[in-house]
């Protein structure tokens, strides 16, 4: 089956994309932007995707972030949907051989030449991103499990039961006090504040692509619990604005210790890359997220 310029193929319970280009699961699930996917073996990983428990496996066939990708327990009937959450209409060899004019871009691309930023589903990137502020990646992913296992539909993968992401309208009828339990804290009455103000005013990722990505943030901000870091986040990890540039402590340091070589505010450091990436700010910061948190850019050495 041919959809969109992609060859897939549905073999022993699981979706081939054939010859898929810069695609590296290790790369795109542990560079920050998603907290439902954990690796099982070297190269699977695990994740839960709208309704479905899968496991993302790469093949190469022509070299390390070319060849086939595999999904399991999917379909033919299952393209369109991982068409659109790998991202899959956008070249980014050509995003890559643009920003590789940098010589710091062309350093962290040919690092991780495997990125490729999912188009998440909006409303739990706005609910997961509050959880995210001033906390661990590992602590998130845990309070996130919580909240899922309470109150996400029901999925058994495996032998093995696990639960959806919930819906916005069951966050909008939790009290605070229903999320104590999931170590979420004081970002529990954030959520449900959020969670009611955007069912009342049917925010939606498809509505905040038609205005501008100033006027987004502005949107975006009027949530508790949402400053420009997570508005960002949530904007460019639902794939709603590629130009967002989400600035966390990594991306500070990076920017600090290879661009301005000094301190910076987080404003700076925004209006910075707004000029320099323009468009593309948002693939280079996965870039450079990645390269400084893997390599620890901006980490003094002890003598």
């Amino acid at each position: 089956m041919i959809y969109k310029g992609y060859e897939f193929q549905e073999n022993d319970e699981c979706l081939i994309i054939k010859n898929v280009k810069d695609f590296n699961p290790t790369h795109i699930f542990d560079c920050g932007q998603c907290f439902r996917w954990g690796k099982k073996e070297y190269g699977v990983y695990f994740g839960i995707v709208k309704d479905k428990c899968v496991e993302v496996s790469f093949k190469s066939t022509k070299n390390e972030s070319e060849g086939d990708v595999i999904i399991s327990n999917s379909g033919l009937d299952d393209a369109k949907l991982w068409y659109n959450y790998f991202d899959l209409e956008t070249d980014y060899s050509l995003i890559k051989n643009i920003l590789k004019k940098d010589n710091i871009l062309a350093k962290a691309i040919e690092y991780a030449p495997g990125i490729r930023i999912l188009k998440q589903d909006f409303n739990e990137m706005l609910i997961s991103f509050i959880i995210s502020a001033n906390n661990s990646i590992p602590r998130i992913m845990k309070t996130i499990e919580n909240i899922c296992n309470k109150y996400g539909d029901e999925l058994t993968y495996k032998g093995k039961v696990h639960f959806t992401f919930p819906s916005i309208e069951i966050f909008a009828k939790l009290t605070s006090e229903d999320l104590r339990f999931s170590s979420a804290g004081f970002r529990c009455h954030y959520i449900v504040h959020t969670a009611k103000l955007a069912e009342e005013c049917r925010l939606s990722g498809d509505d905040l692509m038609k205005i501008s990505y100033a006027q987004a943030l502005e949107v975006m901000q009027q949530f508790r619990g949402v400053g420009p870091k997570v508005a960002d986040c949530v904007l460019l990890f639902s794939g709603v604005k590629m130009e967002a540039f989400p600035v966390d402590v990594w991306v500070k340091r990076v920017i600090e210790a290879l661009y301005l070589k000094k301190s910076a505010t987080f404003k700076e450091i925004t209006m910075f890359a707004d000029v320099k990436f323009g468009l593309l700010a948002g693939y280079a910061q996965q870039y450079l997220f990645y390269f400084a948190r893997e390599n620890k850019i901006g980490i003094k050495k002890r003598e």
